[in-house]
């Protein structure tokens, strides 16, 4: 129970952060696999399959919430204050987290051709989504007033981050940030923790529209895992390499935009932390591993409860 908490926590932190997505941290924490396989088993498995996926992502939603419910209340200051600290936070969190990924999974990195391909692809499609961030921080969406035209553009927006927070590499947030919906759905969030519900038929359609994205990409992502494993693996990797450009940019992002992140900018202190707090999750998963009649293998046994 508490492992979960922690899990959704972990996963709620690294999606409100623009570049930095959620799958990449349960990537690292090993529970990739059973995430997608008990979304995928809630929406389209029957009896105690989907009993225990709903168990599962109950637990694992709650930290998710207590986490977001934290982020949204001090990210607007202090990605204002210290965004470069920030981001060089999480240059040092991929950093480190890119080979415990590829010795995690060593066996489906062997290089070949089409492997080098969809790694290509990967970073690619995370540079091409950063490129378009250009004016984002500049929209705005009141979500506090209904808006019938604006609903419905929400609800697309949520489809197509939510579908971005499952990819480990491509930030959700990110997402948002193209399409001028961060700020207005991190201060909905808000909002609604101080009980200001005059957001909530909005943040609701957001909502629909994260589970309707949810239904509709888990399916794909689990099929490519289980049939095409070496393929999607290289191509997670890319999407995680090409998140470094992701985050340099993510002071662009700003409602007032600063310079990318630089040389001069960069705090190695902080990277430095970054590394520290992937190899303080990969020790968490270590301990995890070495409890009795638990997998120690990424995408086995996905759909059993923890003990």
């Amino acid at each position: 129970m508490i492992r979960n908490l922690i899990n959704g926590f972990c996963m709620a932190l690294a999606d409100s952060v623009p570049g930095v997505s959620g799958g990449t941290v349960a990537f690292i924490m090993g529970f990739y696999d059973r995430f997608i396989g008990s979304i995928d088993d809630l929406v389209f498995g029957k009896g105690q399959r989907r009993k225990t996926a709903l168990i599962y992502l109950m637990k694992l939603g709650m930290g998710w919430l207590i986490g977001m419910g934290i982020a949204s209340t001090i990210l607007g200051t202090m990605f204002t204050s210290h965004i470069y600290f920030i981001s060089s936070v999480f240059i040092g969190f991929i950093a480190g987290a890119i080979p415990l990924v590829i010795l995690e999974e060593k066996k489906q990195f062997k290089p070949r051709p089409l492997g080098l391909l969809f790694f290509a692809i990967g970073i690619g499609l995370v540079a091409a989504v950063t490129a378009l961030n250009g004016g984002a921080g500049k929209a705005a969406m009141d979500l506090s007033v209904f808006n019938g035209a604006a609903a419905v553009k929400l609800f697309f927006i949520g489809m197509i981050a939510i579908s971005a927070m499952f990819l480990p590499g491509i930030s959700g947030s990110t997402l948002l940030l193209v399409f001028g919906a961060y700020i207005p759905v991190i201060t909905a969030v808000h909002h609604l923790f101080a009980l200001n519900f005059s957001y909530l038929p909005m943040t609701a359609v957001f909502g629909v529209g994260i589970i309707c994205g949810a239904m509709s990409v888990v399916k794909v992502i689990r099929l490519c895992l289980e049939r095409y494993r070496s393929q999607t693996l290289w191509f997670i990797l890319g999407m995680m390499v090409g998140s470094f450009y992701a985050i340099v940019q993510g002071p662009t992002t700003l409602k007032v935009p600063q310079a990318p992140l630089s040389l001069s900018t960069f705090s190695a202190f902080a990277c430095l932390i970054g590394v520290a707090l992937v190899f303080a999750m990969q020790i968490a998963k270590g301990k995890k591993d070495n409890r009795p009649h638990e997998t120690k293998k990424l995408g086995r046994n996905v759909g059993e409860m923890e003990n």
